[in-house]
């Protein structure tokens, strides 16, 4: 099951001209992390292995598997990443980088995967995974504290009263309804793309996405590719 981690500053951005900014909020996938941290370990210990005592063309074939296994493997565990502040968000995807002011976002969105809706096109966002079990997890959790919440302040249950007989007041404007992770982080993103809604044109060129390959990835996974069949044809 999907782990993801959420490092958000406090207090939250600003939301217009005038407010003070603060550093990105930051959404990763904590299991993702580990799972590729796993694989890089294993896959290093293997190619090591082979380059080390392999014989003939071995250890150029372990050579130029790592070559192209790396990099794929980093791209899609480690790499993904959603940075998001008062102006705009960046979304890091395994091979793309997508940079979009709020006032070009159409929407950001959740059924099975999450999706942010930019331009006219749609981009997934790979570091914010929808786990639909953690979803169910949330409600039933959310359903216990707000049965545990009625049983507390109910004559004749058995819930009893917090200490001396208060009930605490719930911070203004405060949502205390549980979430997964995945619908917290969505509902954050969608509260800064409001907080800049109608502050910019969004048919300006400056609002449109912009797109950037990560070739620092495909270029070395290419390079693995072409060595494998190279040597493929003359062995």
């Amino acid at each position: 099951m999907t782990s993801p981690r959420s490092d958000r500053p406090s207090p939250p951005d600003g939301g217009g001209p005038g407010q003070p900014a603060y550093a990105d909020r930051s959404y990763r996938s904590t299991a993702g992390m580990i799972s590729g941290a796993g694989l890089l370990v294993v896959a290093c210990w293997l190619g090591g292995d082979a380059i080390a005592h392999g014989k003939g063309h071995t250890p150029w074939f372990a050579i130029a598997g790592l070559l192209l296994a790396l990099p794929i493997v980093i791209a899609l565990t480690l790499r993904p990443a959603v940075f998001a502040n008062s102006e705009r968000i960046r979304v890091r995807n395994p091979f793309r980088t997508i940079t979009v002011p709020w006032t070009g976002v159409d929407g950001v969105r959740s059924s099975y995967t999450t999706e942010l809706l930019a331009g006219g096109k749609k981009y997934q966002l790979w570091a914010i995974p929808v786990s639909l079990r953690a979803r169910k997890r949330a409600a039933r959790q959310d359903a216990r504290a707000k049965a545990a919440g009625d049983d507390a302040f109910t004559p004749g249950r058995s819930g009893g009263r917090p200490p001396y007989g208060r009930r605490p007041a719930p911070l203004p404007g405060a949502d205390q309804t549980i979430r997964a992770w995945s619908d917290q982080a969505l509902a954050e993103l969608r509260e800064l793309a409001e907080a800049r809604e109608g502050t910019g044109d969004p048919a300006a060129p400056e609002s449109a996405p912009v797109v950037r390959w990560c070739w620092e990835v495909l270029a070395p996974a290419l390079a693995g590719a072409v060595v494998l069949i190279v040597l493929s044809a003359i062995s």
